[in-house]
């Protein structure tokens, strides 16, 4: 996904980064914060299953639109 971002906006490598890692430092550390009180309400187990399925979220990465084709 970073180097689909780096190529939608070539000549700025270093922001696409920046923002990219940003966004996912930043999410990661409300998810696991929302994780963890859903785990404390819940049980552990119940949290476990439920991040078993966030794999699958990467799959959506097959949905996005080819840029080389868009290209010629």
């Amino acid at each position: 996904i970073l180097v689909y971002a780096q190529e939608l906006i070539p000549g700025k490598v270093g922001l696409v980064s920046g923002l990219f890692f940003g966004f996912a430092f930043g999410m990661g550390g409300i998810g696991s914060a929302l994780l963890g009180r859903l785990a404390d309400s819940t049980s552990i187990e119940y949290v476990f299953h439920i991040c078993s399925f966030l794999p699958l979220i990467g799959l959506l990465t097959g949905l996005l639109p080819n840029i080389e084709t868009r290209r010629k």
